[in-house]
């Protein structure tokens, strides 16, 4: 029996080196690929190095325009302006998302939010049903669910506390302080106030 067993513990552990060796010649004739192609691959290599930094490292914008790839607001390109004032209602601002949807979706945690203020300190949000309103005047209807299903809550009636705000995008499907999960915007999470440029 241990005649029989000799030749098959040989020829497996001789399949592991063989196999170790095709993986080898496969990555090697992989890299020589990349190296003819590289100006096929530099781009792409660039957008997951950009996206990794975004979503891992640091998603803060750094660059003076801001990009808006979603639709909560009309406005795809804007101008950072990085000189603090006091905000205003109707400022457009972008903002380091904190709220409490993070538990649920790690990944927007300290994303940039590019939202237009609605509510400033002292005013007073209201809620019907599901529709807010903000010093008596309606600003959206808070929708039941998520795009994945899960339940959204409206923000509960509040009188917003200083040094906080009421932000919302001009979408029926932007997720803003319309929803608990979102929930007003704290000074110290605006990064900057933006100019709308198209």
């Amino acid at each position: 029996m241990s005649t029989r067993e000799t030749p098959n513990v040989a020829s497996g552990s001789a399949s592991i080196p063989n196999r170790r060796q095709r993986v080898l010649k496969h990555f090697a004739e992989f890299l020589q690929h990349l190296r003819r192609r590289w100006p096929l691959y530099l781009p792409i290599i660039a957008v997951w190095c950009f996206a990794y930094t975004r979503l891992f490292i640091d998603p803060t914008p750094h660059l003076p325009l801001l990009f808006n790839l979603t639709p909560s607001l009309s406005y795809r390109i804007a101008l950072l302006q990085h000189n603090p004032r006091p905000l205003r209602r109707g400022d457009f601002i972008v903002f380091s998302f904190a709220g409490e949807a993070q538990i649920h979706y790690p990944g927007l945690r300290g994303q940039p939010f590019f939202k237009i203020v609605r509510g400033l300190p002292g005013d007073t949000v209201t809620v019907a049903g599901r529709q807010v309103a903000v010093n008596g005047q309606n600003v959206g209807i808070a929708k039941t669910h998520a795009y994945d299903r899960r339940p959204l809550a409206p923000i509960a009636p509040t009188i917003i506390p200083p040094g906080h705000y009421y932000v919302q995008g001009t979408s029926p499907d932007s997720f803003d302080s319309r929803y608990r999960e979102s929930g007003l915007v704290r000074t110290e999470q605006v990064i900057s106030v933006v100019v709308p440029l198209f």
